[in-house]
């Protein structure tokens, strides 16, 4: 991970980045960008979430630190602001939404935004699969809107898939490829659709391993296998599921059900798993035990 004082990387980042939600994407997000350089805003809904959201990122200030990171801890702590307060988001020359997958909120969420940011601010969101072209269209200013979609963990992730919506200006393209540059990633630019690139290819693949497991195919940890051993994937699609959270994945799955076709279509046993609140690793118990 670069250091504090590498000014090539300073210069090409925004100077000021705001990112509403700071759970585990949100911290995530918040905690790239102020290793890098970046004064960072995390906007919360409350004070004890604000609370939460700073111990999220100092915990991964702390980890990175352990790992490599250059420089000390109040350095980058000293600039990040963790608030209730919207109108923060004025001063900022990038924010970054990172709340629930749920259009309603996500709507909600971007017009609260855009109504307190400056005219030539960047807005994007971190949407794993929604539109960005519906999205932009519920804002006044859906040429500075595109997606900027992390991976969890953020901090181990080396991709950041960059989504470009109909009215997306075209010089965000480039732009937010210096973006993802300067905080030591890889972009991957796709134009709005179903699922972009990532979460459609994932969820495919996760919901088979699920039938396969519901029909009794091969175990959890057989199937997992098969694609880390087998194609050199890092972990197997029931774990990534499970660290991705049950939840989100049949959330996608539903909407790329109604967007794309029945061959997306949630199998009996995520919907399950689902209502009994077995999300995976946040409620400690999913396709594998993580108590």
């Amino acid at each position: 991970m670069r250091a504090l004082q590498d000014d090539n990387v300073v210069k090409n980042l925004p100077v000021k980045v705001g990112v509403l939600g700071g759970g585990r994407m949100g911290a995530g997000i918040a905690h790239a960008f102020l290793t890098n350089g970046s004064y960072v805003t995390v906007v919360e809904r409350d004070a004890a979430s604000v609370d939460a959201a700073r111990i999220r990122i100092e915990d991964a200030v702390s980890k990175s630190l352990e790992r490599g990171l250059a420089g000390e801890a109040g350095d980058y702590l000293a600039r990040l602001s963790v608030t209730e307060d919207h109108q923060a988001f004025a001063l900022m020359n990038l924010v970054v939404e990172a709340v629930p997958e749920d259009w309603n909120l996500k709507v909600a969420s971007l017009r609260k935004i855009e109504a307190v940011l400056s005219a030539d601010a960047v807005l994007a969101s971190n949407t794993s699969s929604l539109s960005v072209t519906a999205l932009g269209n519920e804002l006044q200013r859906a040429e500075n809107f595109f997606g900027l979609h992390f991976f969890n963990p953020v901090p181990a992730s080396t991709l950041i898939e960059v989504v470009i919506g109909q009215r997306t200006r075209p010089e965000l393209v480039e732009t937010s490829r210096g973006w993802v540059h300067a905080l030591g990633k890889t972009a991957v630019v796709v134009n709005d659709a179903p699922g972009f690139a990532s979460s459609r290819l994932g969820v495919a693949i996760a919901l088979e391993a699920m039938r396969m497991l519901e029909e009794g195919v091969a175990s959890a940890e057989d199937i997992d296998n098969a694609m880390v051993l087998g194609y050199k994937h890092p972990t197997g699609p029931l774990r990534t599921t499970d660290i991705v959270g049950l939840d989100v994945r049949l959330g996608i799955a539903e909407y790329l059900t109604e967007t794309l076709g029945e061959r997306f279509s949630p199998p009996k046993i995520l919907r399950e798993m689902v209502d009994r609140g077995e999300l995976g690793r946040k409620t400690g118990k999913g396709f594998y035990d993580w108590k």
